[in-house]
């Protein structure tokens, strides 16, 4: 199926992706935006948006790419494509985005259109803003308004990258405007979002913690009010679940009138936790995990068709005590997943190994640490979800455990620990995971020997290549005097 579609989008060219169209995300806290995640981010014209507010999505650079697709080139900035489409006999993601639902109906439209017309994308993410009561260790300022606060206060990490300097986000113009300023780039989408909503097949809403950002609310109460719903339409939020109590019940009976009055056609809560107790607290601070896990079974047993996805950012940090949070999630599978929530299991975990910051990927650990985290594999393949099904609802699953592609992205992240890696590389982010550490505790007043005693000795080796590093600077500077 997905051969015959590739040899359809390259009868138009053999660079045509849909999703050049029909997918954006818009950071409107910086005023960039991009139609995939893999090309860069790239900034939104002010003069545009103002005769044309959905240039928010249909700006003139990207029409452009838009252009040599449709004429048979391949937009440079797609590259991840197509390394994978020359090298590779697996489809790339060119094909898969352009196959989704919210992509292929609209490939002879798209193709009759031309480049130079705006077209309203099916699938849209946005932030509003920054705002935000966590300062994760992997995150920064342009999605947390903490950040920001933090860094103003001590200026960058003593990295090898000044991880975080506000002077280098300034010089690329990445710079977010502060939440509580006008925001000419949310003033052009709400002049958009009446046309855009009724178009829609996904919308999501990110951040920066979405659910302290006034927009995020609007949104809701539109859906709520609006004489004329989209029923179509699958509704994503972000959200810590850390802020007050009172937006959380606030979450709540908002989204039981959603559901109640079949308004969308789905509602999915993406969370993030990247292990259990006092190690997950260190690592996205501001987080208070018991605090996590209630609001996630609040939410889930006070609404019906709700689902959650757990978006984990898996980090070196994560291995000791992954066990646990996955045995929370298989609980909350258990009490949850044998509801229908639309055609979502009630509570789904994505472990996604962390790239960036270098810092704190898990391939820094020695190589035998794979096995731990293999482990944690197994552990999950012990839960395996039974598919529990009857004649009447055989495509409806209901998982009680956890699924091959749940155990199957954990396995991965093994596999790319054992993998090749720069040992040069390797060797410098190290020292700089102990600078990191080291300030973070400074400046947090956490202890990380004492939250994490299973790391102690690795955070004493990266000690050592630190002081190692340290005595020959000053040999080799003595040698040049």
């Amino acid at each position: 199926m997905l051969t015959k579609y590739k040899k359809k989008l390259d009868k138009v060219g053999c660079g045509f992706c849909i999703a050049k169209w029909t997918q954006v995300t818009i950071h409107l806290q910086m005023g960039e935006t991009h139609s995939c995640h893999h090309p860069k981010t790239h900034k939104i014209n002010l003069h545009e948006i103002k005769r044309n507010p959905s240039a928010l999505h249909n700006t003139q650079y990207k029409k452009l790419q838009r252009k040599k697709m449709l004429e048979g080139e391949r937009p440079s900035e797609c590259e991840y494509c197509w390394n994978v489409e020359d090298n590779s006999t697996e489809f790339s993601d060119r094909i898969y985005k352009s196959s989704e639902p919210w992509s292929r109906p609209f490939l002879k439209q798209i193709q009759d259109l031309g480049w130079r017309a705006d077209f309203n994308p099916k699938y849209v993410e946005v932030a509003f803003s920054n705002a935000c009561n966590f300062k994760c260790s992997y995150c920064g300022p342009s999605f947390s308004s903490s950040w920001v606060q933090e860094i103003k206060k001590y200026g960058p990490y003593p990295t090898e990258d000044n991880f975080n300097d506000l002077g280098w986000l300034e010089k690329e113009g990445k710079m977010p405007i502060n939440h509580k300023e006008h925001n000419p780039y949310v003033e052009a989408f709400w002049k958009w979002w009446p046309d855009l909503y009724r178009d829609l097949h996904t919308f999501r809403i990110t951040g920066g913690e979405p659910l302290l950002a006034k927009d995020t609310w609007k949104i809701l109460d539109y859906i709520i009010t609006n004489p004329d719903p989209n029923k179509k339409l699958k509704l994503g939020i972000n959200s810590n679940l850390g802020v007050p109590d009172n937006l959380v019940d606030n979450l709540i009976e908002k989204l039981k009138i959603i559901e109640e009055n079949n308004l969308v056609k789905e509602v999915i809560i993406y969370t993030s936790v990247d292990t259990a107790g006092s190690h997950a607290d260190y690592i996205r601070n501001g987080l208070d995990y018991d605090k996590f896990c209630g609001n996630v079974n609040k939410i889930l047993g006070n609404t019906t068709k709700v689902a959650f996805v757990i978006m984990s950012t898996f980090n070196l940090l994560s291995i000791p005590r992954y066990k646990e949070m996955l045995g929370f999630v298989y609980n909350m599978k258990k009490e949850y997943n044998s509801d229908l929530r639309y055609w979502n299991p009630a509570i789904m975990v994505d472990s996604s190994y962390l790239r960036y910051p270098l810092h704190q990927a898990v391939n820094l650990l020695p190589k035998e640490w794979a096995k731990k985290v293999e482990d944690i594999a197994d552990f999950a393949e012990g839960l395996r979800a039974v598919n529990r099904t009857s004649d009447e609802e055989k495509y409806l699953p209901r998982h009680t455990g956890f699924t091959d592609i749940e155990i199957s992205k954990i396995k991965r992240i093994a596999d790319w620990m054992r993998g090749d890696h720069d040992e040069e590389r390797i060797k410098k982010s190290r020292i700089d995971f102990y600078n990191f550490m080291k300030a973070h505790d400074e400046r947090r007043g956490t202890d990380f020997k004492k939250t994490f005693p299973e790391l102690s000795q690795f955070y004493e080796f990266c000690k050592r290549l630190k002081e190692h590093e340290s005595r020959s600077l000053l040999q080799r500077t003595a040698k040049d005097v």
